[in-house]
């Protein structure tokens, strides 16, 4: 059987391809960003799975050096985060993972269970994440879980992300079965390779986490009192509309059509002279995102337009942008991130990749001292590969990454102010 492939910007999958009936062996993953761990991986970090490869912009070798933080340089910008009181409440939160673990064995439990500030660095599970297929995980599947178990599990992202994260969430877990019948591979490809862990002990003032990790999507919740870090998060997905072939029961599911819009308004609303600072290349031939799994401590300069150099209308294109990816947390915590987000405005750094038409493919990155967003078109990885796609970037196979930089993702500044006053 063959299947087309709609065109969705400037390049798709490869059109109508005789490809269908791929099997395992068929399917390449050793596309940049989609393959598993090398061998050779630390004592106690997760080993590769079927694929091979690496993440783009940095090594899935495990856990290589003590975390840092996302820099400029290599130096971190201190005093730029403190333990306060936001007024949002995370007792929902907290309910639903005291749920989920609850219904869970004693032995189920302590394969999930992990420590929030563990004395061997390498394996820091909030650190051990990946957004590659065939990633060996810890920590429990929704695929192993009962029906019970797994609503439970669902409950945790339903309690802690808003409604827009939820759905994306959702939607991208969808979007990998969708991807496994594509190319007839669900054994690697499906609803089921979501992986849970626990950090702590779920408290009201003790510090605890959770993080759902699998293929496309990770979610890392560091949570301290009534304060809320939800970084690194990775989203992204091939392809991001379930659009091709006639016989899916996810037809219509769609990703990133406001982010892809609001970028667009972004960058044309640019006068030529704005476009000329934000626009370091027109070329986008490659993946360009740089701070995915196991680049904690990646070091990215400054590039692009500042956010003072902005009109009024133009910066708050800007924050609409920026909003789509802090909005992924809960409402109340989204407003807190973006109040401190604002206050750096003058420090804010919008950069593009790409051409500026309606269906570009681009990548661009918005990032502060507090703040760093990264946005790619990507180059085929599996589905794309198992299309016959030639090696071109295309909206059907985004990456998506936000963190807290100078050493805030995973909330791991709060966590050494409270070891510090706790002490």
């Amino acid at each position: 059987m063959t299947r087309l492939f709609a065109t969705t910007g400037a390049v798709a999958f490869g059109g109508m391809l005789a490809a269908c009936g791929s099997d395992a062996s068929d399917t390449d993953t050793t596309a940049a960003g989609e393959g598993a761990p090398p061998d050779g991986a630390p004592s106690g970090a997760p080993s590769g799975g079927a694929s091979g490869g690496a993440a783009p912009g940095g090594t899935s070798e495990g856990i290589t050096d003590k975390f840092v933080g996302l820099t400029t340089d290599g130096t971190v910008i201190e005093d730029l985060y403190s333990i306060q009181k936001t007024g949002v409440s995370t007792d929902g939160v907290i309910a639903a993972t005291k749920e989920w673990l609850a219904s869970l064995s004693a032995q189920q439990r302590a394969s999930v269970r992990f420590s929030i500030n563990p004395s061997d660095y390498t394996k820091d599970e909030f650190r051990l994440w990946s957004n590659v297929d065939g990633y060996q995980r810890q920590g429990m599947s929704l695929a192993d879980m009962t029906s019970a178990q797994k609503t439970k599990a669902m409950a945790i992202l339903k309690a802690g992300l808003s409604a827009k994260g939820l759905e994306n969430a959702e939607t991208i877990i969808k979007l990998n079965q969708y991807a496994g019948e594509l190319i007839d591979n669900t054994d690697q490809f499906n609803e089921g390779l979501y992986w849970f862990t626990i950090m702590g002990k779920p408290s009201a003032t003790e510090p605890w986490g959770w993080q759902i990790d699998g293929h496309h999507l990770v979610i890392n919740y560091f949570v301290l009192g009534d304060q809320v870090v939800m970084t690194p998060t990775f989203m992204g997905s091939e392809p991001v509309k379930a659009n091709f072939g006639i016989d899916s029961d996810y037809e219509g599911l769609t990703l990133f059509d406001d982010e892809f819009a609001a970028a667009i308004d972004m960058i044309t609303a640019l006068d030529d002279d704005q476009q000329s600072v934000a626009i370091i290349s027109s070329d986008k031939t490659g993946d360009d995102i740089k701070a995915v799994a196991f680049s904690d401590n990646a070091e990215v300069a400054y590039q692009g337009i500042v956010a003072s150099d902005l009109t009024d209308k133009q910066l708050a294109k800007l924050w609409t942008l920026t909003e789509l990816f802090v909005g992924n947390v809960d409402d109340g915590h989204a407003k807190v991130t973006m109040k401190q987000v604002k206050k750096y405005a003058d420090e804010t750094h919008f950069c593009w990749i790409g051409e500026t038409s309606s269906d570009a493919t681009f990548y661009f990155r918005i990032q502060s001292p507090v703040i760093y967003i990264e946005f790619d078109c990507e180059t085929p990885g599996p589905v794309g590969q198992g299309y016959g796609a030639d090696n071109t970037v295309s909206r059907q196979h985004v990456h998506s990454i936000t963190r807290t930089p100078n050493g805030n993702d995973y909330g791991k500044a709060l966590l050494a102010l409270h070891l510090a006053l706790d002490h």
